[in-house]
């Protein structure tokens, strides 16, 4: 017999009462309650629920079961209710409505009320959730969660240096989110250990996970059958405090592989496919699911790539049927257990017959040939035979000055031992890499390993050097001394995202994404013209040869070496401290509540031409150290956001004393007196990075609105998080009847409600004014958090009623 439990929680001084009603479905809400009541009770609690599985959920959380009998239960309700086949994303969602009984379920119409079984938060973005988390004054984390430390540490000579010199300049950021974590029950992944999309997917991804994470490529374990979604911090914190989780019901798209891989294709190129089809918005609102035939011929860690970079055609996430390949992946990582369980659930794990897509891919990859995307987008795809006319009708440098390989896309032992591979017939035949190489191995435990099978070696042979396991130059975290500031040149990296300055910080960079066999292949020649297919190659001795397609090992045949232990558990107790003096970490205030009436006579701070990444609103690289200082960081808001005005960058005029300066300079100017303003964009606006700084910088600097023609799903979200209103144009031709110098008013905003558009009205410098149509997507509890002020202020204020 299984029992509903309604759980309302008293907060009375620092502790929690709690009262449980009984009314007949299953034991979600007291697993829960039993992470917040502490190791004991959840001991107790597991115990009664043990009836269902008794395999844990990680080797770290041995008290927390595999949740297949309760998502089975859920997904029953929901079939009986829709009275129809279900895609496997479809399953894994509904099985974890908070109430699948009575939940509206339209895809692209209805928000899911969603209950993840786990949080994952990597350093930069762990900062400003856990300093969410301990505002809300909750004593602990209700669902498991780590921390990540993959974000700060920049490439400058080599791993073990870059580490040294990253541990001592973030010494206080790494104790904060290592003291938090210890204390609200929150594990902690050290500095080395990886990168966690590579950490999450060798401990924690299993099939038939919900798992969010405050990454934009958290998508990486849907390779493992996992729906992984990228959320900003504050949904985090919700997740973490026991709330349901909000989510737009997502389309489903699916995406049938036929035939196998071969050759010199590899499972990036299945994405970099995808992305050319797509474009980088074509994803966005939906789901995409893998099935077909093709699928068997896939690694797990190659579909945990293809599903990685979904993130870049904006898609809620990506996910892989469960199969052989997963089943052999978490046998390898030590999880023989969850593999036998999930086999014992395929049905739930794999879409029913004749379920429906709302839209259809068919990809063969018999004929798929090695793609290279690029510059500047990751959807400019150019097969590898049209690559060097592209090059050269468009004027990209072909000198390619830097190859990198690695990262959190692309450093699994099979991308590793196919790239050495590569680099080893080079040196067989008396040859170097041309370029600089570098390699990123995703984990500590994929550079042990790679070091003990004399892979390293290898890779230090052929002259590269291997940095440390984080994001490094992915993320912008490099510190590149080989080419000058503007310099226009061309680098190759196996990487998933390649916007302007986004690796080097060099807007006149020029970088394109491909699959490390080809980043390799490039580095032996030096050219982006380079065909490896049809190029020939000229030995040391004068001899002309080609290079034969990769090889490469899914597994490592003597298993993985997991390398030095780096995992912090969380002891539930300690302190944490936070200096008023400094300039990496500071404590949250609240943000102001609505006053109640219209927004009116607000100024633009600028209007946003072409494309406006969250790379281009709150710049990465150098500004990482700032993440947990939110006044800090706001000075690089919209620092490469081209404004329409005058096609500058980070100049805008303020239109109060019509003097033009930086622009964090003229929105704090105009939050000093007391001025607010808006900011205008483009298509897609805030794609990219799942940054809640690039929502929390407008909203500090007394931004009230977003109004754009389109925006990414992830930072939409973050925006109505903050309290802003993300807002856009009911006919995107409006975008050119506005002026940087009109005079904004949101009107409508007293009778604010789902569904129901607001009116801009744009008044011109002649006293004339210009009527727009805006909409917005929030829903009832959506206009609650911007009513309160932001989603953590209406947090608290269902907290303080229920005292």
């Amino acid at each position: 017999m299984h029992f509903k439990l309604h759980i309302v929680l008293l907060r009375f001084h620092s502790n929690f009462l709690y009262k449980i009603f009984f009314s007949g479905e299953t034991m979600n809400s007291l697993l829960r309650l039993s992470q917040l009541a502490g190791p004991a009770h959840m001991r107790a609690l597991h115990s009664s629920s043990s009836v269902w599985s008794k395999v844990p959920l990680s080797k770290f959380e041995p008290n927390a079961y595999l949740p297949y009998e309760r998502l089975s239960q859920n997904v029953k309700i929901v079939k009986d209710r829709l009275k129809r086949p279900l895609t496997l994303s479809e399953k894994i969602l509904y099985g974890h409505l908070d109430q699948p009984k009575t939940q509206d379920i339209e895809r692209g119409v209805s928000y899911l009320r969603l209950r993840p079984d786990r949080v994952a938060m990597q350093d930069a973005t762990a900062q400003m959730a856990m300093l969410q988390f301990i505002s809300s004054g909750l004593p602990k984390t209700a669902v498991p969660s780590t921390i990540h430390c993959d974000h700060l540490i920049e490439a400058q000579k080599g791993g073990v240096p870059d580490l040294t010199r990253a541990k001592e300049l973030n010494k206080e950021v790494f104790n904060f989110l290592a003291t938090a974590g210890s204390k609200y029950g929150v594990g902690f992944w050290k500095p080395g250990s990886g990168i966690i999309h590579q950490i999450i997917l060798e401990n924690y991804a299993f099939p038939g996970l919900l798992l969010i994470g405050t990454d934009s490529h958290t998508p990486n374990g849907g390779g493992l059958g996992g729906l992984c979604i990228g959320v900003g911090g504050a949904d985090a914190v919700d997740v973490m405090a026991d709330i349901p989780w909000e989510l737009k019901c997502p389309k489903v798209i699916g995406i049938k592989l036929t035939g196998k891989l071969n050759g010199w294709t590899s499972a990036k190129d299945v994405i970099l496919k995808v992305a050319d089809i797509l474009t980088v918005k074509g994803g966005t609102g939906a789901i995409v699911e893998y099935y077909g035939p093709g699928v068997d011929s896939i690694s797990a860690t190659g579909m945990g790539t293809i599903c990685n970079m979904g993130a870049e055609i904006g898609a809620t996430t990506s996910v892989f049927p469960y199969n052989e390949s997963m089943y052999k992946y978490l046998e390898a990582t030590g999880r023989k257990a969850i593999a036998d369980e999930a086999r014992k659930y395929k049905d739930l794990l794999t879409a029913d017959d004749g379920a429906h897509y709302d839209q259809i891919i068919e990809i063969n990859l018999d004929t798929l040939t090695p793609h290279v995307n690029g510059p500047f987008t990751p959807d400019l795809a150019s097969p590898i035979d049209k690559l060097g006319e592209n090059a050269k009708k468009n004027d990209w440098p072909l000198d390619v000055k830097v190859s990198l390989i690695g990262s959190c896309t692309n450093s699994s032992y099979e991308d590793m031992t196919r790239a050495a591979s590569i680099a080893k017939q080079a040196l067989d035949k008396g040859l170097k890499a041309k370029t600089i190489f570098t390699i990123t191995p995703g984990s500590e435990q994929v550079r042990a390993t790679i070091e003990r099978d004399g892979l390293s070696k290898i890779f230090s042979d052929f002259g590269g050097m291997v940095l440390a396991n984080a994001c490094g130059p992915c993320i912008g975290q490099w510190d590149r001394k080989d080419v000058k500031k503007g310099e226009k040149n061309t680098i190759v990296t196996s990487y998933n995202r390649n916007f302007t300055g986004r690796n080097d910080a060099n807007p006149a960079t020029h970088g394109f994404v491909t699959s490390p066999d080809i980043t390799t292949a490039m580095a032996i020649s030096g050219r982006l013209d380079f065909n490896p297919l049809t190029d020939e190659l000229t030995a040391a001795d004068g001899s002309k040869f080609k290079l034969q397609p990769p090889t490469g090992l899914d597994l490592p045949p003597k298993g993985y070496d997991p390398g030095e232990d780096t995992f912090q558990a969380p002891a539930g107790s300690g302190s944490v401290d936070v200096s008023p003096s400094s300039d990496r970490l500071q404590l949250l205030e609240p943000f102001d509540k609505w006053d109640g009436k219209d927004l009116t006579d607000m100024k633009i701070l600028i209007k946003v031409k072409g494309k406006c990444t969250t790379d281009h609103i709150s710049a990465a690289g150098p500004w990482l150290k700032y993440r947990g200082h939110l006044d800090n960081i706001s000075n690089n808001l919209f620092l490469t956001a081209v404004n329409a005005e005058n096609g500058e960058m980070n100049k805008v005029k303020n239109q109060v004393t019509g003097e033009y300066g930086a622009v964090p300079a003229t929105a704090r100017k105009y939050k000093a007196d007391g001025v607010r303003w808006v900011a205008v964009g483009d298509e897609n606006y805030g794609e990219g990075s799942s940054r809640e700084h690039a929502a929390l910088e407008p909203r500090h600097l007394g931004g009230r609105a977003i109004i754009v023609k389109s925006f990414a799903r992830i930072h939409e979200t973050n925006l109505k998080k903050q309290g802003m209103l993300p807002l856009t144009f009911a006919n995107p031709a409006d975008y050119d009847k506005i002026d940087p110098s009109d005079e904004v008013s949101i009107v409508g905003l007293n009778s604010f409600a789902p569904g129901k558009p607001l009116t801009g009205v744009f008044k011109k410098q002649n006293g004339s004014k210009v009527e727009v149509t805006l909409n917005h997507t929030f829903n009832e509890q959506q206009i609650e958090w911007f009513k309160a002020g932001s989603a953590l202020n209406r947090m608290k204020e269902v907290f303080a009623q229920s005292k």
